[in-house]
Order: C-alpha cells, then structure tokens, then sequence
C-alpha cells in the first residue's frame, strides 16, 4: 500500500510518500513561506521523482492539528480533495503526534510544544512502549508554567521536542532542572515519513467528516463569540 503524507500546520512543510516496508520519498522545508503556493507543487514533483502518479496512490494521511489555522486547513483541504477525487481512504493525525515519534529512542516521556504565544503552548504527552506511540496525555493547549509544573510531578526523564522549544528553554530548565532533556536541532521538525508509517496503522476516515483540529478557537472566532454574550 503505498501513502501520500502531507503537513502544513505549522512553518515546516512535509510530504512523503510511504509503504509498508519503506520511506519511497520525503520533501521538509522548515521556512516561513506560503504554503498554499508551494505544497501542491511539492506533492508534483515527489510523485515525479518516485515515478508516481496520483492513481498509484492507495491512502491520503494527513497533519490535522494544532498548529497555523491556515496551514492546518491547507493541508486538510489539499488531502480531502485528493482523497475524494482518488477515491481512496484519508487518514487525519495530530500534529504533535508525529513530532513526538521522533523520540524513537527515548527512554522516558515525550513532550512535543508548538508555541501558543501569551505564554500558551500545544503540547501533550507521549511515551515509547515496545516501540509503538502511546499516548500519555491527549493534545492540549494551556500556560507553558502550568504544563511544566505538573510535569514536575513525573519521576521520568522528559524529552522536548519542536521549533519552540528554545523560546521556553530558561522556563523548562528552571523547574525541571536535569529532568529535563531538550532535543537536539535535528530532531525539531516534525517528519512527513513519520506521518505516512502512522497513518498507515489507522482506520481511514469518511472523507467528508474529517476536520481540522485547532484545539482552541481562533482569536477573531473567540472574540466574536464574547461580543454575542
């Protein structure tokens, strides 16, 4: 079963194409440029270079959330479309999933953060048993001090993984101290690949319920909504 994985919610842009037994292809760019112009783009020349096309496809997988709530909807819009026009399954995965599935070798828990700005972030908790990705705690957005607060609480190791993480870093390692372990630069971009081999374990989803998830509301959205009470 070969499978296109796309993320665009956040500034890296992934695609891949995955099967059961390999990595055919991976497309990263970790850039703040419009992903709306470049993705469909990379998807053309991805399948191009693996001698692909569209029809050999067997399964969308895509980045559904948190992250940008533009380049969540792109991603989501770009997959159900495909999906739809393939006629093939479509699969959606958290965003910070497939970010803490870089901690393959980690021993201990996994704290995937996207920064939430006002202090906020998205994050939630995994951990490796056996070598499958659990989920700890589900995605959640809240006060970075409060997360690192309750962390504290673990007697394990805890791995942080993201682009913004070092925005956060004098916080993480006043409270938790050595406990703590911030990820190397290598392993701060989410993998498409990583979002291909996951979905390719998930049940598929109808095509036409599959949604974003941004976790909070927009800033626009939440402000109309107090202004209507």
């Amino acid at each position: 079963m070969k499978a296109l994985a796309i993320d665009t919610t956040n500034n890296v842009l992934g695609i891949a194409i995955v099967d059961e037994e390999s990595v055919i292809g991976e497309y990263i760019t970790n850039l703040k440029k419009n992903h709306s112009v470049r993705a469909m783009p990379a998807i053309e020349r991805l399948l191009h270079d693996c001698d692909l096309t569209p029809k050999d496809l067997d399964k969308v997988i895509v980045a559904t959330g948190p992250g940008s709530y533009t380049g969540v909807r792109i991603g989501v819009s770009i997959a159900k479309t495909m999906a739809w026009a393939l006629q093939i399954p479509i699969v959606g995965i958290s965003s910070l999933e497939i970010l803490a599935a870089n901690g393959h070798f980690f021993d201990g828990l996994i704290s995937p953060i996207f920064d939430a700005r006002r202090g906020q972030v998205y994050t939630g908790l995994y951990e490796f048993s056996k070598g499958e990705l659990m989920t700890i705690e589900n995605d959640q957005n809240l006060l970075l001090t409060e997360w690192i607060r309750h962390l504290s609480k673990s007697d394990k190791r805890i791995l942080f993984l993201g682009n913004d993480v070092h925005l956060h870093r004098e916080t993480i390692i006043e409270i938790l101290g050595e406990k703590a372990e911030l990820g190397s630069v290598a392993i701060h971009n989410p993998r498409p690949s990583e979002l291909g081999l996951i979905g390719l374990k998930r049940e598929a989803t109808d095509v036409h319920n599959l949604v974003p998830n941004y976790i909070r509301l927009a800033e626009a959205e939440a402000k109309w909504l107090e202004q209507q009470k």
